[in-house]
């Protein structure tokens, strides 16, 4: 009985806040998104329907989400078609199951994120309202609300964190990421290393090796039955890879720009700032010690590796969260304590400090 009660409260309920933040938040974008200027919602429900000929290279082999979204979308359809020009016959079911599905896979992500931090040293209250605060982005918003399958690769990156933080005890993180990551995107193959070094206190090496190996033979699978299905040559997924190096000039370009850095200041927005406030005082440097780590840096740099890899700087920033939701709790944690710290009394005129008149 006390093993569950831990276990709802370690878990349970910090996905559930998760959870009530995306379906209130994502719901706009999920109800109002014009689909036709997004090329990979389209391609995301056309993978749901199976018609893996007709999606682009690039995201024909990320199969968990559209699948899962399909299989939900066939009840969904059972009960009947809504009217509204907004929702069409043949595709809101599709679109309400990538929701659903979506909101539910980004707040077990959440989850992580809380434990995490909660692991770095945060408090709990103040770890409640940084999830929140991470979770009011409009890429939270964007990754729950519409098809895609971000949020799965979001989970992967927080599923890493937090056996990292963990340490012994989360080796079933480490083993659900090394076996989900192949399928969840291509790129993953960057965090693999760091994964392997900062992961190892969860999972040793053998471990590892046999999780990955799962991995790898469902995305052989994976690429095995679509291709045949598309009847597409296997070496193309393997060119399409290779081509995104072309997309490194052009980030350069943008992230360096005055619309490339409002637009990476956008990721988390104004819950910058406690962040930048504790990194610019002594105290808040040391209050932030438990998250100014080489883990931390090279999840960093990973992040930045995807982002120039993408071309998409803001949406692959928000990758950063696991971390970021962590150092907002110290963050947050250091700024009440300034606020709340005893002032010194002033001296009375006329008397000097350490005197009497």
């Amino acid at each position: 009985m006390l093993r569950t009660a831990g276990w709802a409260r370690r878990w349970l309920l910090p996905w559930a806040l998760a959870l009530g933040v995306l379906l209130n938040a994502a719901y706009p974008t999920y109800r109002h998104y014009d689909f036709s200027h997004s090329l990979d919602t389209r391609s995301y429900l056309r993978l749901a329907s199976a018609r893996f000929d007709s999606v682009n290279v690039t995201r024909r082999y990320r199969l968990p989400v559209p699948l899962a979204a399909g299989a939900l979308a066939r009840p969904l359809g059972a009960l009947g078609t809504p009217g509204g020009a907004t929702r069409p016959t043949g595709e809101w079911p599709l679109r309400q199951a990538f929701y659903l599905v979506n909101c539910l896979l980004l707040g077990i992500a959440g989850a992580c994120f809380y434990r995490a931090a909660r692991l770095a040293g945060a408090p709990a209250g103040a770890s409640a309202l940084a999830l929140v605060a991470v979770l009011s982005s409009r890429w939270a918003s964007y990754a729950a609300g519409l098809p895609l399958t971000d949020s799965l690769y979001l989970l992967v990156f927080g599923l890493s964190y937090y056996a990292y933080r963990r340490g012994p005890g989360a080796g079933w993180a480490v083993a659900l990421t090394l076996a989900l990551g192949p399928l969840a995107k291509e790129s993953f193959v960057f965090l693999l290393p760091w994964l392997a070094w900062y992961g190892r206190r969860a999972l040793g090496w053998r471990g590892q090796v046999a999780a990955l190996t799962l991995g790898l033979a469902l995305l052989l699978a994976a690429h095995y039955w679509v291709d045949r299905a598309a009847d597409a040559a296997p070496a193309t997924s393997v060119t399409n890879a290779l081509a995104h190096v072309e997309n490194l000039s052009y980030s350069l370009r943008r992230a360096f720009s005055v619309k490339g850095l409002a637009e990476l200041f956008s990721v988390f927005g104004l819950f910058w700032l406690p962040v930048l406030a504790a990194l610019g005082r002594s105290t808040g440097r040391w209050a932030l010690a438990p998250v100014l780590g080489w883990a931390e840096a090279g999840l960093l740099a990973l992040v930045a590796v995807h982002m120039l890899l993408s071309g998409d700087l803001a949406r692959m920033g928000y990758l950063l969260a696991p971390a970021f939701t962590a150092a907002l709790a110290l963050s947050m944690r250091w700024v009440w304590g300034q606020l709340t710290a005893p002032r010194p009394e002033r001296a009375p005129p006329g008397v000097r400090s350490g005197r009497m008149p």
